[in-house]
Order: structure tokens, then sequence, then C-alpha cells
């Protein structure tokens, strides 16, 4: 590994080197806790710049220690690797050159290749741990998805959490397993073919077992909130040393784990008026310290700003893609009826969702009546692969009161198309665990916290509900599930023995065909700009092209049954999937397709979706 941490225990031929940045801080020692040799403290020296450091001999890989500032504490490293004993114990050394990778012909996924799977390490498996998700991977390669992408990992307080009230931003949490847990974990799906993609959180740190204040003052915001507390510090004083904290942490999850690329939770509450944006930054750092591997970075963000996805030679920030929400607020309020909320912003016509699919989101600027501002940017000109699309993510299923997901909703026959039409859109396409076979369980929000925060969460979790009719009566809004019982936690695992059920069987074995055409059907993997997409009366047709390659007609009728005309193409057509097909649909329905009419017809007696590949004639 070539790459040098600047911060954090790191081993060295003469010893451990410690590195801390406490520029307020006087005096600071490292408090060593060594199984045989008990406690020994050592005094660290501070440099200008603020980071205290020194090498101490007859230090090894296990052994554990903490810092003490100033005579407080003592308290763990912020960029410690491993928490052993939980967020508010030692910090444990670790040797990340040890472990002996057997991927170094690995490049990493391009963009176009991607498709992604993202899942909840703790509740992914019945043993919620790394070397458990590590032992489905051939399911997943043999499923057709090309990345796994995990919720966070970094260590929270408890047991069990979602993952975005992390405070060891460094340390993989130890309930999943120890850091080479997730080293083999990585290492293994790159033997299958797959890449693996890490979900951080730079916006914000959990509400316990956060020390970095006792570091530093400037790691937080004087100006700035969001709607976890204070905003963390990336433009006020001392943000220099502040975004260097958190593009050490990305660089450690790429070279130390060999991660393929990050997942920028929430980037629109990273409150930065800076000339030069903090994920732009971030971005040309990533691609300077990895050139040899693809790395993905992707953010989370609601404010369809173009400019994320474009180089920072052009006035754009460099990242490659964005998860575009507009896609799956349409198709819920289409399929299941959602208004209240965000949703209000959104009419889920098969006309304003053709238009969301042809520019990759639906807000390039409108008034959004749920904001009261204009919201978006026009994205012309950019690649459809940069714009992330979904039916269900951690957060659309999660952050509703019951955890349901969109196929516990509707019908399977609507679930079946919309789940064609997501695979086969010209975007990035993303499956939440079990939704490739339809999982019967919830997704629900669940914490572990100390019993005086866990009640104000659970308190706080009722209360967000407050304003949906569903819940303006509070003895409903008591019935919503606790997230400290861990009964929550578990009714969110998923049970894997659904999937031979027939219903659920049916279900993935459709995944399995649409994510095998989408891999191989040239058309589907184009980034062709005349692909066509047109709504008729409650169906979408999208037509994808591949140079010298048959062309595909996808024809998706989400509501009701109806009679879709084909555009005439000048050319015969043959179907080659129907989500009708006897082997995903148990009690099948067959469209009636009329090719041999001047413009073909479509039948359909319920929502469902077929293919049709051009043919010579």
């Amino acid at each position: 590994m070539s790459w040098q941490p600047a911060l954090g225990a790191g081993l060295q031929a003469e010893g451990c080197c410690f590195r801390v940045w406490a520029p307020t801080v006087r005096a600071l020692e490292v408090v060593l806790e060594k199984p045989a040799a008990g406690k020994s403290a050592h005094p660290l020296k501070k440099a200008e710049d603020g980071i205290f450091s020194g090498v101490i001999a007859g230090v090894a890989a296990g052994d554990c220690y903490r810092y003490r500032p100033d005579g407080k504490g003592p308290f763990p490293d912020p960029a410690s690797r491993f928490q052993p004993h939980g967020v508010h114990g030692p910090s444990e050394i670790v040797d990340p050159r040890a472990f002996p990778w057997t991927d170094s012909g690995w490049k990493g996924i391009a963009l176009e290749d991607l498709i992604v799977y993202e899942l909840h390490v703790g509740t992914f498996t019945p043993e919620g741990t790394f070397s458990g998700v590590m032992e489905r991977l051939p399911y997943l390669a043999e499923l057709g998805v090309t990345a796994i992408e995990l919720m966070p990992v970094a260590d929270f307080p408890g047991k069990r959490n979602w993952g975005y009230d992390g405070v060891n931003l460094f340390a993989p949490a130890r309930c999943y397993g120890r850091p080479d847990d997730l080293r083999r974990l990585v290492d293994a799906s790159h033997r299958l073919g797959l890449a693996v993609i890490l979900d951080v959180v730079y916006n914000h740190f959990g509400p316990d077992g956060n020390y970095l204040g006792v570091y530093s003052p400037y790691y937080f915001s004087k100006r700035h909130h969001t709607a976890w507390g204070q905003a963390l510090n990336f433009n006020g004083d001392h943000h220099h040393q502040v975004r260097a904290f958190f593009i050490e942490n990305a660089l450690h999850w790429l070279h130390e784990y060999h991660i393929d690329g990050l997942r920028l939770d929430a980037t629109h509450a990273i409150k930065d008026d800076s000339r030069r944006p903090f994920l732009a930054e971030l971005t040309a750092a990533v691609r300077a310290s990895v050139p040899e591997r693809r790395i993905l970075l992707i953010a989370e963000d609601h404010r369809n700003l173009a400019c994320m996805v474009k180089p920072e030679s052009e006035g754009g920030w460099g990242l490659d893609a964005v998860w575009a929400d507009d896609f799956h607020h349409q198709m819920r309020r289409l399929l299941a009826g959602d208004h209240e909320g965000y949703y209000r912003d959104y009419t889920g016509s098969t006309a304003d969702l053709a238009t969301t699919i042809r520019k990759g989101w639906f807000y390039c600027g409108q008034h959004s009546v749920q904001r009261q501002v204009p919201r978006g940017t026009d994205p012309a000109g950019i690649p459809s692969p940069r714009f992330l699309f979904c039916l269900q993510n951690h957060d659309q299923v999660g952050n509703r009161a019951l955890g349901e997901r969109l196929h516990h909703q509707i019908e399977a026959a609507a679930f079946r198309a919309a789940s064609t039409l997501l695979l086969c859109c010209p975007q990035t396409p993303m499956l939440f665990m079990g939704q490739e076979w339809a999982a019967g369980t919830p997704f629900l929000f669940f914490t572990d916290h100390r019993e005086e925060l866990g009640r104000k969460v659970t308190e706080g979790r009722r209360r967000e509900f407050r304003h949906f009719s569903a819940f303006a009566d509070p003895q409903k809004r008591d019935r919503i599930p606790d997230p400290q019982d861990p009964a929550t936690f578990l009714a969110s695992r998923l049970r894997w023995e659904e999937r031979t059920q027939e219903l659920h069987a049916a279900v993935l074995h459709l995944h399995r065909a649409l994510l095998h055409l989408r891999r191989t059907e040239p058309a589907l993997h184009s980034g062709n700009s005349e692909n066509l997409v047109l709504a008729h009366g409650d169906a979408i047709i999208i037509r994808r092209m591949a140079a010298a390659r048959p062309t595909l007609l996808i024809v998706a009728q989400l509501r009701d049954g109806g009679t879709v005309d084909i555009p005439e193409l000048g050319r015969p057509w043959e179907p080659i999937l129907s989500t009708e097909d006897p082997s995903f649909s148990p009690d099948s329905r067959p469209p009636h397709l009329d090719l041999s009419a001047i413009t073909p017809v479509i039948r359909f007696s319920r929502p469902g979706a077929l293919i049709l590949r051009e043919t010579k004639t």
C-alpha cells in the first residue's frame, strides 16, 4: 500500500506513529493500553499546523490506546481504525498492510456497466455481519448486479443502527466484524466481478460518542445548521484541516479497504458557500490518489444540480453520478397514490414520468410547492448513466412510518411492469436488498441508543408523522414501531427462505431475466442519445438503440389494462420478454400482441410490460 495516512496510528519499522489534529490543545499524551504491560502515557509533540505527533517503539497491532488532551479524558482517536469495545472505549492499532489481498488485477467497474444493489449489513443476512454478506456474494453475482452498496459501516453507539449515527468514521462497526472481515468481503467481491460502493456521511455526526470537539472546536460551523444540529465547518476558520480530515477518510476507505466508490450521503446538507466546493476538492483528491482504478463518486442530493456531475474544467464538481429521486417520486405517486409531503410536487402522470426519464430528473428550475422555491437546473447534455434511478432504497422505504416497500402496496402485475421499466431505462438502476424477490419484510428505522437519548429518538420518530393524515390521531402514531425495540430491527431482517416460495420465486426469476438482458443486449447497454421515451395513456414506451445492433422497444403499462399503439419504425419486431410469462407470473394473463397491423398494437388486460426486439426483414 503506497498511500501514507496523515492521521491516526500507523505502524512503521521503528514503532507506531500517532498523529491527531488538536490546534487549541496545549499538551497531549497518548495512553497505551497493552494487554500484558498495562497503561503508559507518552507525550506527543505539537507542530505549527496544530497536529500532535510522535513515534513510540514497542507497539504492535492489537494494542489499544487513547488520547489525553490537556489532562482530560482519555478519549478515543478521531481517526481510530477500530473500536473493539464500542465508541466510548479505547482505539485499537490496526495494520492494514498485513492483509493478503488477491485483487491486484481488479480495475473497478465503469459507470456504464453499473447496476447497484444497496444493502444493510446488519439486516441483509441472519448473521448480520460482513462475513454473512460475503457468503451471499455468489447469489448476487448470479442475480446479475455489478456492484453492492453498503449502507454506512462507520462505528456507531449500540449494537444496531442504520449507520447514519456514525461517530468513528474510520472504524468499521464492531458488531459487523473486524476490519479484516470487511477486507475479505471486498476481496471476495472483486473475485466475483462485483464492485463495492460504501455509503459515507460527511454532513453530520451521530448524537452519542462523537469526541471531535475535545480535540478542536473548529470541526463544527458557527454559522450553519442542519436538520441534525450544528453543521460541519467546510468554509469557516481552519476549514482546510476539516476538509483534509474528510478527504483523508475517503482515501482511507479506497486505499486500506480497496473500496471502489463512495455514495456521499445528503450532500445538500454539506453547508459550503466557498468558491471551490468541498465536493469538487474531494473528487480531485480521489482522482489524483487512485489513478489506476475506476473510483465512482455518487452523491445523494435533492437539489438537481447539473454542475455536480460535470467536470471541474467545465465549472462542475466532477462527481460521477447523483441519486435522481424524481423518478422514484413520480413512480410512487403514479402507482401507490402517495400525495403528501414531498409527493405534493409530483402528478404521477405518465407524461411527467416520461419527461423525467428523458431528462434524468423532472425539476429543472420549476417552482416547488413543497419547498416554496424554484428547484433544479437544466440537465441537458448530461449522459443518462450519471442519473441513478430506483423504485426502493433505504430512505424511501425506511422513512415510511411502517417501513412498507412499494410492492407491499401495489398489485404484483404493476410491480413487475415497474421493475421492467427501471431495469430498461438508460439511467443507472439500483435495487434495494430483497426487492428482487418482493421481500415480505419491511425495512424500519432502528437504533440502540442509551435510555434517555433512545426515548427522545422514539418520541421524535413518531412526532415526524403528525402531519400525515394516516397518523394525525396520536393513538395511531403510538403504533409506529419503536426504533429502540430490538423487535423493530429483527423485523427488518430479510427472510431468505422466501425466495423459494412461488410468488417470490417468480419475481426473482423476472429480475434475473431483466438483468441478463441489460448486460447482454447492446441497446440496453448503449448510451445512444437517440433513445425515445413516450407516454401513451397509462403506458410508457422507450426505444433503446445501439449502432448497427437491433433496436429494442420497452412497453410498460403501469396502471390497469389498455391498448398501446406501437410507433411504426419500418421493420418487424419480435417479443423477447413479457412480464406475463408463466415463469414470472403464476396467474399469467398474457397481453394480446398484433404485429401484423400497419401500426402494431398491444392489448393489456392489466398492468404489464413487453420488450420487443427489431428483426431483420
